[in-house]
């Protein structure tokens, strides 16, 4: 059983539910992002989504891409995020790592020297935004035969055979993209999430995670109700520029606290 598999088992006998943040890796500053990671954990957080900075970032909204573009002027490529991941699990060796970006790094270092790198830093999953299930089946594989889980998106316009090819090809859980366009510009709508989750409950056993457009408290427990787990990024990377790199960390885990609450409520 991976990491990821194992916190959802752990979370569904407990009967909570995943609180899944994301960061863009070196935003604000390369030393800044494994405090953020521990800080996130130490606010209840279960799965953490680590952001590899692209230059065209194209699922992304302005504040994601924002980040990308502050990382990358940190100087932030794909091996200094394994880096990180390696420097986070000095101290937690427990808490399942997904890193999320685009095709282009990867198949910048190789495929097979990224995956065998993942494994060796003790990363859990991979979410390639641009590698859709039926086009990367020799890297999903690279993956499994690693332990790394493969995890996919899906959209209120998913149709049944985008479902099946997920399903088919997918581990550690499903991404449910609740809004159409791109992260932060708009507020996942509850109702229509609930309407879409039974198709997917019907089609698979993993987990559910909700994310795009979940900005607080009030609408990660309501989102919740119908799933797995909730992802926040647009929100907390906006905390972080805001913040600034002296009070990050505060602001984040000020921002993540009320909101475990709420899932536990």
């Amino acid at each position: 059983m991976s990491r990821i598999s194992g916190r959802f088992a752990e979370l569904k006998a407990a009967g909570r539910k995943a609180l899944i943040p994301y960061v863009t890796a070196g935003d604000p500053l390369k030393a800044s992002t494994v405090p953020l990671l521990h800080c996130m954990v130490e606010a209840g957080c279960d799965i953490l989504e680590i952001g590899v900075p692209f230059s065209d970032p194209m699922a992304d909204g302005p504040a994601i891409q924002r980040a990308s573009e502050r990382a990358l002027k940190n100087g932030i490529g794909l091996s200094d995020v394994l880096g990180l991941v390696r420097q986070f699990r000095e101290k937690d060796s427990t808490t399942p790592i997904v890193l999320m970006g685009y095709a282009n790094p990867i198949e910048a270092m190789g495929v097979g020297k990224f995956v065998a790198a993942a494994k060796a830093a003790s990363v859990d999953g991979v979410i390639v935004v641009d590698y859709p299930p039926e086009e990367c089946g020799p890297f999903a594989d690279l993956c499994g035969k690693a332990g790394i889980d493969c995890i996919f998106l899906l959209a209120p316009t998913s149709t049944d055979a985008r479902i099946r090819e997920v399903v088919r090809a997918g581990t550690g859980y499903l991404y449910y993209v609740s809004l159409k366009g791109v992260t932060g510009v708009k507020t996942a709508d509850a109702a229509d999430i609930a309407t879409h989750l039974p198709r997917l409950r019907a089609a698979s056993k993993l987990p559910i995670a909700v994310g795009f457009g979940i900005k607080d408290a009030e609408s990660a427990r309501v989102i919740s109700k119908g799933a797995d787990a909730v992802i926040i990024g647009t929100r907390i990377v906006q905390e972080i520029e805001n913040a600034g790199p002296e009070h990050a960390v505060a602001r984040v885990k000020a921002l993540l606290i009320p909101i475990r609450k709420a899932l536990d409520s």
